[in-house]
């Protein structure tokens, strides 16, 4: 991974800055072994067809370079479909296998995803497939974009999770006290846990640089000087998000069944009956993003214990820290949302029904 890493950047600083006065052109392309002949045990002979491109139905011959390392290595065989980058330079060009293609496996899975959401849920799960796009769309083509041109990446987080979680409740349940009560609950939930990550992070002096990624930003042709910080806590407030928004809807929805039901509980005991469903998800919901969070981290675990590093140390590295916070943060982000909603939602429901038997009262 670090091989490839290293060649894709290398490879787009080639692609934009001129060499001895000719450029070279980079491209990233599909392709099927077609033949592989094994020179020895460090290279092999492979014969390609190119399938995508301004190269495609090409069939070209390159050497794949073996280190003997199998995480680095991408040894092939015939009929395997690969990812190739191809520099193009006058009238000649080079070949190098990349990658194994995955990306079809990867399509066949979303689509199969996206079948069960609509075979199940029907018009809700049109619904969710919508609200699904337009996340997507508002994280890919406005959040990222705007922080890639320099803007601070914490107010544009912010604003794009209010966008999200607006737009979400309101195809998914309508425009209703309902949706406010849980538009309220998520919003105040997520900004609890992002002020939080904020407060504590620069106490411990987080450098928001605890990840390879991080870092290779400060090598990106762009030369932006990324706040590293923002960057983390915007991860923070992105990642709690989602199961803020749920727990929020489904006190909310829970609020609003039981007062169905029962429409003579005063807002007090609906309050409290919000509350107690909202206990019963929380030990769930909590346990979902420190789960979510360790499994992301569990090659580094086993290297901590196989070394049997102390547990002082541990806490005090900043990718661990980074973790802990990340976590809890969220954690504490998405506890604080289930008063917020059972209140709102409560008031909300009971102030409805008093303008209502108003109204009745005035036509009678």
């Amino acid at each position: 991974m670090k091989r490839l890493i290293l060649l894709t950047i290398l490879l787009s600083i080639l692609a934009i800055v001129p060499t001895y006065g000719e450029e070279i052109q980079s491209y990233t392309e599909t392709a099927i072994v077609l033949e592989v002949l094994d020179l020895d045990d460090q290279s092999q002979h492979v014969q390609l067809k190119i399938t995508s491109g301004k190269y495609k139905e090409k069939i070209v011959e390159t050497i794949n370079h073996l280190s003997g390392n199998y995480i680095y290595d991408i040894p092939v065989k015939e009929n395997d479909k690969v990812v190739v980058v191809i520099e193009e330079q006058n009238d000649t060009i080079e070949v190098f296998v990349s990658d194994y293609m995955r990306q079809n496996y990867a399509i066949y899975l979303g689509l199969l995803f996206v079948a069960l959401i609509l075979l199940i849920g029907r018009k809700k799960g049109l619904k969710a497939v919508i609200t699904l796009t337009i996340t997507l769309f508002t994280i890919l083509k406005v959040l990222l974009p705007l922080i890639l041109r320099g803007y601070h990446p914490v107010p544009i987080t912010i604003a794009a999770s209010v966008f999200i979680t607006v737009i979400t409740l309101f195809i998914i349940a309508g425009i209703n006290s309902k949706s406010i009560a849980a538009i309220l609950g998520t919003t105040g939930g997520v900004l609890t846990a992002g002020l939080l990550a904020y407060l504590i992070g620069s106490k411990v002096r987080l450098t928001g640089m605890s990840s390879e990624e991080a870092v290779m930003l400060t090598y990106i042709p762009q030369a932006i000087a990324f706040d590293f910080r923002g960057l983390l806590f915007s991860g923070i407030i992105l990642g709690a998000l989602g199961a803020v928004m749920d727990i929020g809807m489904s006190i909310a929805s829970s609020i609003e069944e039981i007062h169905r039901v029962n429409p003579r509980l005063t807002q007090k005991e609906l309050f409290a009956s919000g509350m107690n469903v909202g206990q019963d998800v929380m030990g769930t919901m909590t346990n979902t993003l420190i789960l979510a969070y360790t499994g992301s981290s569990i090659p580094l675990l086993l290297l901590f214990m196989a070394y049997e590093t102390s547990f002082v140390k541990i806490l005090n590295l900043d990718i661990i820290a980074t973790e802990v916070i990340r976590s809890l943060a969220g954690s504490i982000g998405l506890v604080v949302a289930i008063p917020i909603t059972a209140l709102v939602s409560s008031f909300f429901i009971k102030k409805n029904k008093a303008e209502n038997d108003k109204t009745q009262e005035d036509h009678s």
